[in-house]
């Protein structure tokens, strides 16, 4: 799946969308398939939503390749492409992938900082792919 804008600046599922998106994802990600009248009342819990803005935001995540649509007698039901897991998975190899071929060994760097900080036990995981890896050469 072609990678989402990805914003730095934004936490969460707001990196890859925008705020209404966000949370359309995470109800839907939560859920099953929904109509968008089902999706409005549950973001209605948290703030409250115009049907038709839900309906616009939705139809656009079916533009984007992020939902998919299925038109039941009136209504239209709608589904994530992916679950959440196989979306951020595909999104974080194509920003890796962006990464290294941009920045290559400054990227390596940062991330093996960012390692140490973030979790010793990611380090070991590291150094058994790389011994995998010089193995398979």
């Amino acid at each position: 799946m072609k990678i989402q804008p990805f914003k730095t600046n934004e936490k969460g599922l707001n990196r890859f969308f925008g705020p209404l998106e966000a949370r359309v994802m995470d109800v839907l990600w939560n859920g099953s398939e929904m109509s968008i009248k089902a999706v409005k009342e549950r973001l209605d819990h948290e703030q409250e939503a115009k049907f038709n803005t839900v309906m616009t935001v939705m139809n656009r995540l079916v533009d984007k390749g992020v939902l998919t649509k299925r038109i039941e007698k009136r209504k239209s039901l709608y589904t994530p492409v992916l679950t959440r897991e196989e979306f951020l998975n595909d999104q974080s190899k194509e920003l890796t992938k962006g990464i290294m071929d941009e920045f290559g060994s400054l990227a390596v760097n940062h991330m093996l900082d960012a390692l140490e900080e973030a979790d010793p036990g990611l380090l070991e995981k590291l150094e058994k792919k790389v011994q995998q890896l010089n193995k398979e050469k």
